[in-house]
């Protein structure tokens, strides 16, 4: 079997979602995982995704908004959501080896031809120049770059390589409508209820696994509308 390139979108502490996402996708030694960020935060087993990433090596990931508030909980730094918080509490037992590992998380991964980042790039900037805000929460680019309302900075990205990105919830995967490739949106809401998505890169093929609970209820429904 030839080596692939697994790109798993946000889990949210998810751990029995993203056993049964690797179990469909018979996740073998030279497999390489790569997560969007958002490992942690909203469902019941965070500790177990951090354990799972910390100690496979298959396995790595770039630091998303979620991570990064619990990373602020224990350092008292910046906005902490209240689930953030609650997060932290809850991992504070291994809260040494946790945090070593989240703070080591980059904002994006390289490949040779895909970039990996958590919520998005903005256009027009050097990769390496992109903001932690915007690599954290873009979505679109008005005013405030957290809005679901507006233009969706994946409709004009022309960055060298394609995206692979997450964050942004929504029933079905996010593409740019003039050309699907350029960037990839996998987050299909787990946490909400809906499925875990992996994108092969080599295949260009995509996987779920439905979530076998609503963990968090949306404060709107997740949808595709916006783009």
């Amino acid at each position: 079997m030839s080596e692939r390139t697994i790109i798993v979108s946000d889990i949210h502490g998810c751990y029995a979602e993203l056993n049964d996402l690797f179990e469909l996708l018979q996740l073998e030694a030279h497999d390489s995982v790569i997560a969007v960020g958002d490992l942690i935060v909203k469902g019941i087993d965070s500790a177990g995704v951090l354990n799972r990433f910390i100690e496979d090596e298959r396995l790595s990931s770039v630091i998303g908004n979620h991570d990064l508030g619990v990373l602020n909980q224990w350092r008292g730094e910046g906005k902490v959501k209240k689930q953030q918080a609650a997060c932290a509490e809850e991992l504070s037992g291994d809260k040494s080896k946790y945090e070593a590992y989240l703070a080591a998380l980059p904002l994006f991964i390289e490949l040779e031809n895909h970039v990996i980042v958590h919520a998005g790039l903005r256009p027009g900037v050097e990769l390496k120049q992109q903001s932690l805000e915007d690599c954290t929460e873009l979505r679109t680019l008005g005013a405030d770059h957290t809005s679901r309302e507006g233009l969706a900075w994946y409709e004009i990205y022309r960055g060298d390589k394609p995206v692979v990105f997450g964050h942004w919830a929504g029933t079905e995967i996010r593409r740019p409508r003039d050309d699907p490739e350029r960037a990839i949106g996998i987050d299909t809401g787990c946490v909400y209820g809906n499925r875990l998505t992996a994108y092969i890169i080599e295949s260009k093929e995509l996987v779920s696994v439905p979530a076998r609970a609503m963990y968090e209820k949306p404060k709107k429904p997740i949808d595709n509308e916006s783009n």
